[in-house]
């Protein structure tokens, strides 16, 4: 067997293959036993027709493509390992020069193969870090989490219901006097003043005593999900089981104790200080390289085949989808609500799974330039980040790893070397967080200026 590699384009190859006759004839023969049997022929019981009458009736031809389908795949993929392609779709026949039997086989296909990449500059970049300051209401945000989670429920028996309460009650509701779907519940948890029922249902109960009931006029939101209730008046009738106040902790050391591993509440507030400010400085410098890299992406140029887009945005919508589930949300609800269809979501992804493309190519391309062989530490490093994201132990993570995974994570390595190659070779520029703008606000500014000043589009003026 022989074959010739041509480039057609930066990101297409032709494959041209000659395969001798005597080993197209016995794929011809694997191919007639494999088929015989699918074969109705006048005079004989199926599969036992010989191959001439075969092809007298229907061509030789009728073994061609199952022939073909026996060869490919041994010679497709010789060929690509020997002149190390990296194919990203499949491969489609471009031209059949020669076939028949007794003769050498001879045909063409057409591969995209990963692209070749023009690097832009992406040494001495300028990026900005911009500095984020801790605020007293990120500090409260933060303590009031673990406030939450020390809070405790204690029975109320001595007062009526107030706002903040969880009651525990039954009740029955109805329009113009007759109950409908969903509307009467017993034993329902319901807090006072969450907004969680009814407008007005909530406030109505406030001031009701244990073992009250009453009548709750009420009146359905003119949007509300349910088109037999939209707009109604409506009347609840309520019994309240049981009050439940919040028991919140005191901000002292006693609460420090119990919520964290420091004695004191300085202490304490201290480390959620230092832990907000290590987490703004790290946004920060994920920020940077994010800027510097897309510039270097930018600067960079390459012709991405189809394929590799449309499979980066089938794994865009499947991260999607599992992200809609780890909420408890359906993917056909999301896209029913919004009016969408699944392909329309896929077509709204593709500049973004584009770039992301792209992004990864000049991330290859620069590692390759570079010369970058990551070391063992290198590896041994990308291998603890990833088991820490997956919450798992190091080293039974790492006798999980398959040598495809493993291959993954030492071009992660090589990768975070030359971000890191990039970020620290850059010309950068440090400014309060407060002097960002964003990109979206920058150009509302300019086309309000433009406003201003009666700018007009060439197209308009006279």
């Amino acid at each position: 067997m022989g074959y010739t590699v041509e480039k057609i384009s930066g990101n297409q190859v032709k494959i041209s293959f000659e395969i001798a006759a005597e080993k197209f004839d016995e794929a011809m023969q694997k191919a007639y036993l494999k088929m015989r049997g699918r074969v109705n022929v006048p005079g004989f019981r199926k599969g036992k027709a010989p191959r001439k009458l075969i092809e007298s009736m229907y061509g030789e031809g009728v073994f061609y493509d199952d022939a073909i389908e026996l060869l490919f795949p041994d010679a497709y993929d010789e060929a690509v390992k020997a002149e190390s392609l990296q194919p990203v779709d499949r491969p489609e026949m471009d031209e059949m020069q020669q076939i028949g039997a007794g003769k050498d086989l001879r045909f063409s296909v057409k591969v995209y193969v990963k692209p070749e990449v023009e690097l832009g500059d992406y040494k001495g970049l300028k990026g900005t870090r911009f500095i984020h300051k801790v605020t007293d209401e990120e500090i409260d945000s933060r303590i009031q989490k673990d406030v939450d989670k020390a809070t405790t429920m204690a029975d109320v028996n001595d007062r009526a219901v107030e706002n903040g309460d969880t009651v525990n009650l039954d009740y029955a509701g109805s329009v113009d006097g007759v109950a409908f779907e969903g509307g009467t519940a017993q034993g329902q948890t319901l807090e006072i003043g969450s907004g969680h029922f009814i407008p007005g249902f909530e406030e109505q109960m406030i001031g009701m005593q244990i073992g009250e009931e009453k009548d709750l006029q009420v009146k359905f939101p003119d949007e509300y999900h349910a088109e037999n209730l939209k707009g109604k008046d409506a009347v609840f009738h309520v019994k309240v089981n049981s009050i439940q106040q919040k028991v919140v902790p005191a901000l002292d050391d006693d609460f420090a104790a119990d919520v964290s591993e420091f004695n004191t509440f300085e202490e304490y507030k201290q480390n959620i200080v230092k832990a907000l400010e290590e987490q703004a400085k790290k946004n920060a410098d994920v920020s940077l390289e994010n800027e510097l890299i897309q510039a270097a992406v930018d600067a960079s140029d390459c012709d991405i085949p189809d394929a590799m887009i449309e499979d980066e945005c089938e794994t865009m919508v499947r991260e999607m989808k599992l992200r809609m589930a780890y909420q408890g949300l359906k993917f056909e609800d999301y896209i029913k609500y919004t009016g969408q269809t699944e392909e329309q979501v896929r077509e709204m992804y593709k500049p973004e799974a584009k770039n992301r493309v792209k992004m990864q190519l000049v991330l290859e391309a620069m590692v390759k330039a570079e010369g970058i062989e990551p070391t063992e530490e290198d590896v041994e490093k990308a291998i603890e980040d990833e088991a820490k994201r997956a919450g798992r132990e190091v080293e039974e993570f790492k006798a999980s790893l398959n040598d495809r995974q493993m291959e993954y994570l030492k071009e992660n390595a090589a990768i975070r070397k030359v971000v890191d190659l990039v970020v620290s070779s850059a010309k950068v520029e440090e400014k309060d967080e407060s002097e960002r703008i964003d990109a979206s606000d920058a150009l509302k500014a300019v086309e309000q200026a433009a406003d201003a000043a009666g700018i007009q589009d060439e197209g308009d003026e006279e």
